[in-house]
């Protein structure tokens, strides 16, 4: 018996995972959390063989609680069950240790084919996702100082007062503005805000 953790801050979609689940002869739903730190104490109560977890939840994201688990259970098999797709959060999620990364929209066959695979030890991303993570894996990843300055172009910031907030000179910002058209492929601050926002790099 596959015994199953689900964790989503939405009531109504872990009703419909546990009546899925429920359903299998092979599986049996042990537990369900509504937010990190939850999930965490269920699963050291019930040692799920799988867990689904969802990547934003009301206090930790869900890639931190993959790590967290992992931490003291490095045999934990999770799979993100999420709406977002974009190849930066898919990345992060399996360097935290994820088996898997499947989208809410996926249909209840194939994520309960994507419980049995990673079960057996196998990981898991549909084919959709896997080719949008593998046309960016030669690309490089913008630093932590190139995501502030974009996330702040985002929400209409002007350059010199992108400088004034992270006390850098105007120059500057625009050095790195640069540095991170080159790396995303964008020819503006539009494009640039969008592919960003569409490969989760910056979410608004």
């Amino acid at each position: 018996m596959i015994k199953v953790l689900s964790v989503d801050d939405h009531a109504l979609l872990r009703e419909g995972i546990a009546a899925m689940v429920n359903a299998e002869s092979d599986m049996k739903l042990v537990a369900e959390a509504s937010n990190g730190q939850d999930a965490i104490e269920q699963f050291r109560l019930h040692r799920p063989d799988v867990t689904l977890m969802d990547l934003r939840l009301p206090d930790i994201s869900g890639t931190d609680v993959v790590r967290e688990i992992r931490k003291v259970y490095p045999q934990a098999r999770i799979v993100m069950l999420t709406t977002f797709g974009g190849d930066v959060e898919v990345q992060h999620a399996l360097a935290a240790g994820a088996f898997g990364y499947m989208l809410k929209d996926t249909d209840f066959d194939e994520l309960i084919s994507a419980i049995r695979e990673v079960h057996a030890g196998n990981k898991y991303v549909p084919s959709a996702l896997a080719q949008k993570l593998a046309m960016h894996l030669v690309g490089e990843f913008l630093t932590g100082r190139e995501v502030q300055i974009l996330s702040e172009v985002a929400q209409g910031t002007k350059n010199r007062a992108i400088g004034k907030r992270l006390r850098i000179s105007e120059d500057t910002v625009k050095a790195h503005l640069g540095h991170i058209f080159e790396k995303l492929g964008a020819k503006d601050r539009t494009e640039a805000v969008a592919i960003g926002i569409r490969r989760g790099i910056i979410h608004l």
